[in-house]
């Protein structure tokens, strides 16, 4: 939950339960995440098109703009949340097999970037409060800096980018 990590959140019964992501609990599988998939500031990471591979791509981005890059948790929190959403995006409306992961960073900006096969472009659509689909682009949009798309010979890369206070 955005802005909530390491927090205890109400359930409908009454008890309360730790958020989902938390920096210090998922340092370990990150960098699991790491060896076994590779540094996506280095080269583009392929990651198979399904729904568990979001959360690879998570600790992926976790793991290197906290860790590797030491930006704030804030940053990362908003990043990890935002590749979420790409990712998602790519595994359910591209058919793709596998998409590709890669990280960016220089001076003031971080850019990630989901790189797809498909040449079909996202679109931004109204959400009412209600929706239970349909956010993702509408968080990318409010949380990112700047985002877009860019189409490729043979697919496309969605990215977004965040300014960050350089340590």
């Amino acid at each position: 939950m955005a802005g909530l990590e390491g927090r205890e959140q109400p359930r409908g019964d009454g008890r309360a339960t730790a958020s989902r992501w938390s920096p210090t609990v998922e340092d370990e599988h990150a960098l699991k995440a790491l060896e076994l998939y590779g540094d996506p500031t280095e080269a583009e990471v392929p990651l198979p098109s399904r729904p568990e591979s979001a959360a690879t791509a998570r600790r992926l981005v976790q793991v290197v703009i906290l860790r590797q890059w030491g930006l704030t948790a804030k940053t990362t929190e908003d990043a990890v949340l935002l590749v979420s959403e790409l990712v998602g995006n790519a595994v359910r409306h591209t058919g793709a097999r596998v998409f590709g992961l890669r990280l960016r960073h220089r001076r003031g900006w971080i850019r990630v970037e989901v790189r797809d096969p498909s040449r079909g472009l996202p679109c931004l659509m109204p959400v009412q409060e209600l929706d239970i689909s349909g956010r993702g682009l509408f968080l990318v949009d409010k949380l990112a800096d700047r985002w877009g798309v860019d189409l490729l010979p043979r697919g496309k890369t969605t990215w977004f980018e965040m300014r960050v206070t350089d340590r």
